[in-house]
């Protein structure tokens, strides 16, 4: 059983792993203001960037979910890792060793499951790598080379060779230290009646990268007729290969596609070597799999698909039945996009790389430029296949067409193209619309539910002086100790303004981040928790706020407490009046004006009135 890192190098890791570099391996994030940054949330759907950043805080939330936590919380959930493997891959990634409580170094039984078979992973690529220089390899070059791929090409894309024999990758990682089991767990052996033998033989080879470029499978091509398996073999399912998320590129193609707004699917391996090569850096492939709605998510983040933006996602498809079976199919996730969404078709049925080789590199370039709407596509291919000339065919095309205009869920969309069809079927636009009125049974799409804002002016007086708490516990001083829990009329800030009580002086804190994984560890739950990450990464007015700002903020929350209490004492005094208690009214109207005092001295610091 692994033993325990230790708290110091856990804490060295939060420090010195940068947590914005750290999403942006699967986020794309834009300047917020504050020193924070914003995305679009990757733990749910959302079409308004509603995810924040700040790495002076190390930590990230999103305001619409609730989802939050620091650099190891945020590398667990995204990975699906345990709290170790999350420590274990960002301390190999910043080159920081880690200690464990029963024992030194990282040895094999201290190792997390995921570094593990990450580590097995690279080592079986670099193996397949240098086999391709053999002399053995030499089909496998030219297989290669008749694509228009050259070693440059294979370098960049990290393609190997797997022997022919049985043994080879099994024997180089038992001389590296992995066992049969980690060798079957990755998915890079099979189990036979003798023991482990390679899952991969004769094969070229692509190793599949995750975004952060750790390689994570392998797509596998057969060379020789001999060979009784499939055409592509690809890797199983493993605990870090799932290929309904993983995409062929993403790791060469995510920074293009976050700058181009762009991102082109294609089919295969070699489909994005071509592109690549031919200049067209955003594309990418699935691997083994039909493109779903984990792919939509997958491209949405790194696209930061949202309301505000005009990005572009582009489909390659044959110009056959199958082509236009795979469009169809992207069509039922087309809608998941903010993005506009395009089909590239090449007329002969050529794929991107049989394309370059017959028109070089212009030749997929045209194809991209020559994109035209999905919606369109789809629409005119179902027409196409009816006798026009007919009006049973035309009436049959009518029909056809109804359902999938039904599903576009844009209305205004939906009214161009009802036109539009109208037109390709030469009849009456009202025709095709009562067909699509009376044909659409689909349930309303709710919308987003918001988060709902406090509205009163205390709550937000409440809110930003503890995020400037919180955020700039350097500036905060001696006000700290002028707050009590009584100043707070929201429940839920009181609770927070308490754990940073027990927290500590913020005072005696070396940096924010550190303050605040204090209160985090004193907050009562985990409502309060995420209460704490959200104002910790809110953006404050300015990215760097003054002492002059900060101790103004928490005058004014002192001074609504002092004027709720003056309306407090003046009910008591009215009491005391009524009931002619001299003595009260005398110890209540000096409680008063010292009160009143206190009241204006702490507006005049507020806003500089009187």
């Amino acid at each position: 059983m692994a033993g325990k890192i230790r708290e110091e190098d856990v804490s060295t890791v939060r420090e010195r792993a940068r947590i914005d570099e750290i999403v942006r391996e699967t986020v794309t994030l834009k300047a917020a203001g504050g020193g924070s940054y914003k995305g679009l949330c990757p733990f749910h759907d959302e079409r308004t960037p509603s995810f924040h950043v700040t790495p002076s805080k190390g930590l990230y939330h999103c305001f619409s979910c609730g989802e939050g936590g620091d650099v190891i919380t945020f590398v667990r959930k995204i990975d699906a890792l345990s709290f170790t493997e999350a420590v274990e891959k960002l301390a190999g990634k910043y080159g920081i060793t880690l200690r464990y409580e029963e024992g030194s170094g990282t040895s094999t039984s201290n190792q997390g499951q995921r570094a593990r078979l990450v580590e097995a992973h690279k080592v079986a690529a670099n193996f397949y790598k240098a086999q391709l220089q053999t002399p053995a390899a030499q089909h496998a070059r030219t297989f290669l080379t008749e694509r228009g791929f050259d070693p440059a090409s294979w370098e960049l894309f990290g393609v190997g060779y797997s022997p022919a024999g049985w043994d080879a990758l099994r024997n180089e990682l038992r001389s590296k230290g992995f066992t049969e089991d980690e060798m079957l767990t990755s998915g890079l052996a099979v189990s036979g009646q003798r023991g482990a033998y390679d899952r991969f033989r004769d094969r070229v080879m692509w190793p599949i990268r995750d975004s952060s470029g750790d390689t994570i499978g392998f797509g596998a091509r057969k060379l020789s007729e001999s060979d009784q398996g499939p055409k592509y073999l690809n890797t199983p399912e493993t605990p870090i290969y799932r290929k309904s998320q993983v995409l062929y590129g993403i790791d060469l193609a995510r920074r293009e596609m976050a700058k181009a707004q762009q991102a082109v699917v294609v089919e295969g391996y070699t489909d994005v070597m071509a592109c690549h090569l031919a200049g067209i850096t955003t594309a990418v492939a699935t691997c083994g799999t039909a493109f779903g709605p984990e792919h939509v998510k997958v491209l949405r983040r790194i696209l930061m698909d949202d309301d505000t933006k005009h990005a572009e996602v582009i489909y390659t498809f044959d110009g056959d039945a199958a082509g236009r079976k795979a469009a169809l199919k992207a069509f039922g996730e087309d809608q998941k996009f903010v993005a506009a969404t395009f089909v590239a078709i090449e007329p002969h049925g050529l794929d991107p790389c049989d394309l370059r080789l017959a028109h070089g590199d212009e030749g997929l370039k045209n194809l991209i430029a020559n994109k035209i709407p999905l919606f369109e596509f789809v629409l005119k291919s179902t027409v196409d296949d009816f006798d026009l000339e007919t009006a049973e065919g035309r009436v049959a095309g009518l029909r056809a067409a109804a359902p999938i205009l039904a599903g576009i869920k844009d209305a205004v969309l939906r009214a161009e193209y009802i036109r539009t069809v109208s037109g390709w079927l030469g009849m009456d636009e009202s025709s095709l619309r009562k067909e699509v009125t009376s044909g659409n049974r689909s349930a309303p799409v709710e919308p987003t539910r918001a988060q709902t804002a406090a509205s009163s002016q205390a709550a937000n007086v409440e809110r930003e002086a503890l995020k400037c708490v919180l955020q700039t516990p350097h500036l905060v001083g001696t006000w700290f100790e002028s707050l009590e829990e009584s100043v707070f009329t929201v429940p839920a800030a009181a609770q927070v303004f308490m754990a940073c009580v027990a927290a500590g002086n913020p005072l005696e804190f070396a940096s924010a981040q550190a303050w605040i994984t204090a209160v985090l560890e004193k907050a009562p739950d985990d409502e309060i928790r995420s209460h704490v990450r959200a104002m910790a990464v809110a953006p404050l007015p300015n990215d760097n706020p003054d002492e002059r700002y900060v101790q103004a903020v928490l005058a004014r929350i002192l001074e609504m407490d002092a004027a709720r209490r003056v309306n407090e004492i003046k009910s008591g005094l009215s009491r005391a009046e009524d009931s002619g208690d001299a003595d009260e009214q005398s110890r209540l109207l000096a409680e008063l004006l010292g009160l009143e005092k206190y009241r204006r001295d702490m507006r005049t610091f507020a806003v500089g009135d009187s």
